[in-house]
């Protein structure tokens, strides 16, 4: 029985119509490949069943082609969901690239960086991603003083110039929040309310700043008015509740979606308690597979794009160094837009 041939690059190349340096790009650096030529190669490489030879490549090059990444804690199972799809992503894109991801757990960022240096040393683990950085962070500057190749999902929050010149990549939620606020400001909202997390958040203050920008671009929308409280549903419902027993409130912007499922059920309560208030239209951010399910206006982050980035930043600090190619801050640091998805707990007439 005659055994099908083992496929190559250029068998791949030939079948997506590309070349096979744009194919060794997908592998290699997706991020300089535009999305639909990317899925138009990982899709031949799918039908076609390539596998990159990582034990030529791991004797060529010394290293073991495995990331670290770090599995965050337990949560409600709304909020996670965005790190859960993350997850998934980069699993997809790493091994499409011939990369393997080894999962961990540690207690706290100390905890973490004693788990990258063991990693490192005893494992042979190559790189590292991270996510949800915060002010402070010593785990980007360990690795940094080390020279181990990281990306993170998130930015620098702290404007430490000796830790902020790494890769990263996040998702612009400043302009995702804006365009929420605007859209219930073009819907003639006028006194919106802002449900955001405590103060110090990086990303939480960021997500804050644009629901300002937008209330700047309508002189009549009232002064900002704002709520805080720390994620999850039943402190959404009563940062809603609080903000609502003002019945000029008519629309809500939520930082998260497990505060916007909060704040739903404070305003289903208000249509049986004060059923003469004016409707409540409300908007969330993250777009999870709940905010789907309850017909819930959200803010979409394209984590599949984060992923791919991440790995393509990842190789291009993996490559020998004689072969690396110098990458400006424009290169290194990514910020993706996000999608504003309306759907029927935003379109409340006023």
């Amino acid at each position: 029985m005659a055994h099908r041939a083992r496929p190559t690059l250029e068998t791949v190349a030939e079948r997506a119509e590309v070349s096979r340096q744009t194919v060794s790009n997908v592998l290699n650096a997706p991020h300089v490949v535009a999305d639909a030529t990317r899925d138009r190669v990982l899709a031949a490489i799918d039908e076609l069943g390539y596998r990159p030879n990582v034990a030529a490549r791991q004797l060529r090059t010394r290293r073991s082609w495995v990331l670290g990444l770090r599995v965050p804690p337990a949560s409600d199972g709304i909020s996670g969901q965005v790190l859960d799809r993350f997850l998934h992503a980069l699993t997809e894109v790493a091994q499409q690239a011939g990369l393997r991801i080894m999962l961990f757990t540690s207690g706290d960022d100390a905890d973490e960086v004693r788990e990258y240096q063991n990693l490192h040393s005893t494992a042979g683990v190559d790189g590292f991603v991270l996510a949800n950085t915060h002010a402070g962070d010593g785990r980007t500057r360990w690795l940094t003083e080390q020279a181990i190749p990281f990306v993170t999902f998130g930015r620098p929050w702290d404007g430490d110039r000796s830790a902020a010149d790494h890769a990263w990549i996040d998702i612009d939620g400043r302009s995702g929040i804006h365009a929420a606020t605007r859209h219930l400001l073009d819907a003639g909202h006028r006194k919106i309310a802002f449900l955001g997390w405590p103060e110090g958040s990086g990303v939480g203050d960021d997500r804050y700043a644009g629901y300002l920008d937008a209330l700047r671009t309508v002189p009549t929308a009232a002064p900002p008015l704002v709520r805080r409280c720390e994620d999850g549903v039943p402190t959404g419902m009563a940062a809603a509740a609080d903000v609502l027993a003002d019945d000029d409130v008519t629309a809500l912007v939520c930082v998260s979606d497990s505060i916007a499922l909060g704040a739903m059920a404070a305003i289903r309560d208000l249509a049986h308690t004060r059923p003469r208030r004016p409707a409540v239209a409300l908007t969330g951010f993250d777009d999870t597979p709940v905010a789907r399910a309850v017909d819930l206006t959200s803010v979409a982050q394209p984590v599949d794009r984060v992923a791919a980035r991440a790995v393509g930043l990842l190789l291009s600090q993996m490559r020998p160094a004689d072969q690396r190619v110098t990458m400006s801050a424009a290169d290194r640091h990514v910020l993706i837009e996000p999608r504003l998805v309306v759907r029927a707990t935003s379109q409340v007439p006023v």
